[in-house]
């Protein structure tokens, strides 16, 4: 289970020249060595503050600057929307965009391709009179985890997680709209359950285990956690008329957790990492299609036939 500091209203003040995230166990120390930057951390990242480590998984640093609007380097992907992606000298370089400063970058974010160091600049006058920021504001600080997890670490998945009373895991798949929400809300009326995230889990093998963890990035029922978990099984989920299960083969629930993970599309050997760790996921634990009515008796039909 992971760390999670106590005092965080130095945080939320703004007042920080250094911090320390843990999420699904890897550890990012973010820092600002611009004397006019202070760093604050807001909302659900704040549950995965920690004592700052001395051997993070990654660094990354933090400026204001006048950011010019001409990318540089060769376009890896768009997202179509907020930002763009780029390998610019060996390294990976994302911009980041609104409309209200057409194509010049509010920010800039360039890390080594391992994703291990790297630098953050902020446009100042797009924060205007802001003292203190978040540097990794989403989705920033949820593509570098994703950039971490491709180089052998694990994977993130759209679904929401939970831990029962008894410490099991369960984790729920699906795309917007299959019912995870309802299904977190449907287990957090139980006592002694606990939701690491009703939108985002990460997924790790931890001496031949295999764990679940809880993310800042959650949905509609807002329930993060930094909390970690045995995985026990997967269900995909679907609604219907009645609660029933569907067994699935190892290489058809392989191919539904790819398609509702988030693989690092410019990165081959990431992606690669990626379709082996599903492979070691099914064949670790049950893999089940879950045909449910969104009431409580969901819950009790999902525990009777947990194997």
């Amino acid at each position: 289970m992971i760390e999670v500091e106590e005092d965080v209203s130095a945080a939320r003040t703004g007042d920080l020249k250094s911090v320390c995230l843990s999420i699904a166990g890897i550890r990012i120390a973010l820092s600002s060595p611009d004397a006019e930057l202070n760093l604050s951390i807001d909302g659900a990242t704040r549950l995965f503050m920690v004592e700052e480590a001395r051997n993070p998984d990654a660094r990354v640093s933090a400026a204001w600057s006048e950011l010019d609007a001409t990318p540089t380097g060769e376009l890896l992907f768009d997202s179509g929307a907020l930002w763009r992606l780029y390998r610019d000298e060996g390294s990976y370089l994302w911009h980041f965009r609104t409309p209200s400063l057409g194509n010049r970058p509010y920010k800039t974010a360039r890390f080594k391709q391992d994703f291990t160091d790297g630098e953050v600049l902020l446009h100042r006058p797009y924060f205007a009179d802001a003292l203190s920021v978040y540097p990794l504001e989403y989705p920033l600080d949820e593509l570098l985890l994703l950039g971490l997890l491709a180089r052998g670490r694990g994977v993130e998945l759209h679904s929401c997680g939970v831990r029962d009373d008894s410490g099991d895991g369960y984790l729920f798949v699906g795309q917007s709209g299959a019912g995870k929400t309802t299904m977190s809300r449907l287990w957090e009326r139980r006592i002694g359950t606990e939701i690491p995230s009703d939108d985002r889990i990460v997924l790790r093998i931890v001496d031949g285990q295999l764990w679940m963890y809880g993310t800042p990035w959650h949905g509609e029922a807002e329930l993060s956690s930094p909390i970690s978990t045995p995985l026990r099984q997967i269900f995909f989920l679907r609604h219907g008329e009645r609660n029933e299960l569907l067994e699935l083969s190892g290489v058809g629930a392989a191919a539904r957790l790819f398609a509702c993970s988030f693989p690092t599309y410019y990165d081959a050997a990431g992606l690669d990492f990626t379709l082996d760790f599903f492979e070691r996921v099914t064949r670790a634990v049950p893999c089940r299609e879950l045909t449910f009515i969104p009431d409580e008796r969901v819950v009790d039909f999902v525990r009777r036939h947990s194997t």
